[in-house]
């Protein structure tokens, strides 16, 4: 028997062990150019009934003044489990102090609502994404529109890039508008779903859109600059269209500007891809994400985002071969990694679980600049599997049950993002 002293010192020095531990799992390696930060991951809310769950969750500031905190704006809606992508009204969640408390969720259903349209047919906004724009000082929400009949996706009907703006007194959203497009083959269906924009110093926009012809089987995606002026969006120039023969071509377009250059991620059913640009409106041939060491990255058919710090690029994503094969499209765990931006790959070494799997998949989500210190990726856990009228069940093994997640990335060292 080993006498009560040892014990205790033994228990300490395995405490402390382990403690190191956990610690140097928390951290990014300490490689050359790989920058670190801390993950915390609080669990906002949670809304699964069995027959409808919370989707989209994604986040907006509203600056507030030098000495105080930003308010934080999540929008999210329901979505209806014993259909294929039926969507109702947005709702937001607020946090005046940086997520430690939130008020709502509220729904705005006479301005983020569905609409009827002649002929039984029902629009909806959705895939929106609430962003601060510095040049107008507003909150300006954009997604695209979803047309239904008899509560079904109806492709064969029009689709266009729908936005609102968010009165923080009121604490109210716009009634949605659209954006005019000039009338060209791609103006019929082309929206800003789930799309991750970049401002410009000048206060345009770079939106990425996806569409196609109405004579197109597959999709294809590019970039708008557009000019917003506090109530109006407005199209300027659009850039060259990218697509690829077969799995739907190109959607769910996300850019990112770093170091210079505009990087622009692309969804394709059977991969994801990449693409780069000097202007952030024309870029290269799109090539398949890597590992840096050559080998395919294994995300496919949902979307990436992208996480920029004044030191690095990141990409935030979800693939294949993590044990995962549970999971519809391999849509869990959400991971982030560290972009090589010279070889367009991302750092194996550097991969961290931002979300953990629990049976649910992960697959939309979003990303908010937060503070210098704080980057957000938002994320629902969606309660269908391999088919829409197939759902997860309430007490299911895994532990999934619809919670709304904030992986807060806490730098190191602050970026260079600052509130205005």
């Amino acid at each position: 028997m080993i006498p009560r002293p040892k014990i205790h010192l033994l228990l300490l020095v395995l405490g402390l062990t382990y403690g190191a531990l956990a610690f140097a799992a928390d951290r990014a390696p300490a490689e050359a150019g790989v920058v670190q930060y801390k993950i915390v991951l609080d669990t906002l809310t949670k809304g699964y009934d069995g027959s409808y769950c919370w989707v989209h969750p994604r986040a907006g500031i509203v600056p507030r003044g030098e000495n105080r905190s930003p308010a934080v704006v999540l929008t999210m809606q329901k979505l209806w489990l014993k259909g294929s992508d039926v969507f109702f009204a947005l709702n937001e969640m607020r946090s005046n102090d940086l997520g430690r408390a939130w008020m709502g969720p509220y729904e705005h259903t006479e301005t983020l609502g569905r609409r009827e349209e002649p002929n039984g047919v029902i629009v909806a906004v959705s895939d929106y994404w609430p962003k601060w724009h510095a040049k107008s000082g507003k909150l300006l929400g954009i997604g695209h529109t979803v047309r239904y009949s008899t509560n079904k996706v109806d492709l064969k009907l029009s689709r266009q890039t729908a936005y609102s703006v968010y009165d923080p007194e009121k604490r109210t959203w716009a009634a949605w508008k659209t954006l005019a497009l000039p009338d060209d083959a791609l103006a019929f269906n082309s929206g800003a779903g789930s799309v991750q924009r970049v401002d410009l110093p000048d206060g345009d926009i770079l939106l990425p859109v996806y569409g196609k012809k109405q004579t197109d089987v597959d999709y294809s995606s590019r970039v708008l600059r557009c000019r917003f002026d506090g109530t109006t969006l407005s199209l300027v120039e659009a850039g060259n269209e990218l697509t690829v023969k077969g799995a739907r071509g190109f959607v769910e377009p996300s850019l990112a500007t770093f170091g210079g250059r505009y990087f622009l991620t692309l969804r394709n059913d059977l991969n994801a891809y990449v693409a780069t640009s000097t202007d952030g409106l024309h870029f290269d041939a799109p090539r398949i994400w890597r590992w840096d060491d050559g080998s395919e990255l294994g995300s496919y058919n949902t979307q990436a985002h992208w996480v920029t710090h004044r030191d690095g690029l990141f990409l935030v994503y979800t693939r294949k071969g993590a044990s995962n094969d549970h999971v519809i499209r391999h849509r869990a765990p959400l991971f982030i990694g560290q972009v090589d931006v010279e070889k367009l790959a991302v750092r194996r070494s550097t991969e961290r679980i931002l979300v953990p799997d629990r049976g649910a998949r992960l697959g939309n989500f979003g990303v908010t600049e937060v503070s210098p210190d704080e980057t957000w990726v938002t994320v629902a856990e969606w309660m269908q599997t391999f088919s829409p009228n197939i759902i997860i069940p309430v007490d299911n093994p895994r532990g999934a049950d619809n919670s709304v997640y904030a992986a807060r990335i806490q730098w190191a060292v602050p970026t260079d993002f600052r509130v205005k």
